[in-house]
């Protein structure tokens, strides 16, 4: 494979105002919103060329926001960063910031407003 393995993810919703304002708040960015009909996202910003993958806030009927399952991590420059903002944005620190190892750096998990657990890793 040429590739990175993970090529799009999906973070399902219930209400979509309320994640986007959550993500936007804890990652200081803006995520843009897609109607198509059945299914709305909310694109995260992406850039072609960087590391990582892209993806989105879904809401569609298949779609059930859970703490369980699949754990997509964010890349992050010092976890402890978007720890201190999940709270605020109305989310919850599921496991504190935590290091893997010296080769592998820093981790952390919360629960996002939606129950989502979600995963963030940094190096420092």
């Amino acid at each position: 494979m040429k590739k990175n393995m993970v090529g799009w993810f999906e973070i399902p919703v219930a209400d979509m105002d309320r994640a986007k304002a959550f993500y936007e708040t804890v990652f200081n960015i803006e995520i843009a919103i897609h109607d198509f009909g059945e299914t709305l996202m909310g694109w995260f910003p992406f850039e072609e060329g960087k590391e990582g993958a892209a993806g989105c806030l879904i809401i569609q009927e298949s779609y059930v926001p859970s703490q369980e399952g699949t754990l997509v991590y964010f890349m992050s420059d010092d976890v402890q960063i978007e720890l201190d903002r999940i709270e605020k944005a109305g989310g919850k620190i599921h496991q504190p910031k935590t290091k893997i190892s010296p080769e592998y750096g820093f981790m952390a998990v919360f629960i996002d407003t939606e129950g989502n657990r979600v995963a963030l890793h940094s190096n420092a």
